[in-house]
């Protein structure tokens, strides 16, 4: 769209529903707003029999068909709806999508080089976190799901490119939306171990553990050993007495010389710019 042109309609789903037209708030009932904020996460036109269906699931489909039809009528936005030959309905090709914008991004986030800054906002909430109908489920979580592989890869690129604060940053968002995911702490334990900074990579590594002997009863064997190695002075804690790494002698500790400076990594961490 040119400069200066004004965007006539724009939806978000991220982290809550919003409808504006030409940059005012639209109120929507109930159903009209569950209309759109579907049309929105389902990009391609949707045969009105199916959108019924998965809006009113458990209505016979006669009158789900007409809850449609009224859903429909009470949006009242012209310009925001449109239906095809078929009689199949979307939103129409020049509204704005939040979701739309956050799922472009991260097919070109992984060619952004590391000395850039992109806008990473978009993907720090899930879709529509508050509702809990049936057809929210498969796509929160595809989209959960490949946000945070996302942010995790480009906090282990920056890591690579020795922009550590960068890295911390965005694995520490990964962890905080998905505390027990394993990827997520690792990737913030290898930017902490590339910084040289130990101490805060076992704290992670402690945390993690306890986390999921609180949550599961036990910490089964993960692949976060290979950053943080056992030995005879540091034993894998099977016990809920065991003491944790960060309390004890770091054994393991070797220097790895890296672009001049020598960091001092625990046996079996990553080296930066070794990530691919």
């Amino acid at each position: 769209m040119p400069a200066g042109t004004t965007v006539p309609h724009r939806v978000t789903v991220l982290g809550s529903f919003t409808l504006h037209s030409h940059s005012v708030g639209v109120p929507l009932g109930v159903d009209a707003r569950r209309v759109v904020a579907y049309l929105a996460v389902h990009p391609r036109p949707q045969r009105r029999g199916a959108l019924a269906v998965d809006l009113w699931p458990g209505v016979p489909v006669g009158s789900a068909m007409r809850l449609l039809d009224d859903a429909v009528l009470a949006v009242d936005v012209p310009g925001l709806l449109v239906t095809d030959a078929d009689g199949a309905l979307s939103l129409s090709a020049d509204v704005e999508v939040d979701l739309a914008e956050a799922m472009l991004l991260l097919r070109t986030l992984p060619e952004v080089a590391a000395v850039e800054d992109p806008d990473l906002a978009l993907l720090g909430a899930d879709i529509l976190p508050g509702w809990t109908a049936s057809w929210l489920v498969i796509e929160r979580e595809r989209f959960r799901q490949l946000r945070l592989h996302a942010v995790e890869e480009r906090s282990l690129r920056l890591t690579a490119a020795g922009h550590f604060d960068g890295a911390i940053a965005l694995a520490q968002s990964a962890v905080r939306s998905a505390p027990s995911r394993e990827t997520a702490r690792r990737a913030l334990i290898e930017a902490h171990l590339a910084q040289g900074n130990i101490s805060a990579a076992v704290a992670e590594y402690d945390e993690y553990q306890e986390l999921l002997r609180t949550s599961v009863g036990a910490a089964p064997a993960f692949s976060l050993d290979s950053l943080l190695p056992p030995t005879p002075a540091w034993p894998v804690m099977r016990a809920r007495s065991v003491m944790p790494r960060s309390a004890v002698q770091l054994p393991g500790l070797r220097s790895v010389r890296a672009s001049g400076t020598t960091r001092r990594l625990v046996a079996g961490g990553s080296v930066p710019g070794t990530f691919r």
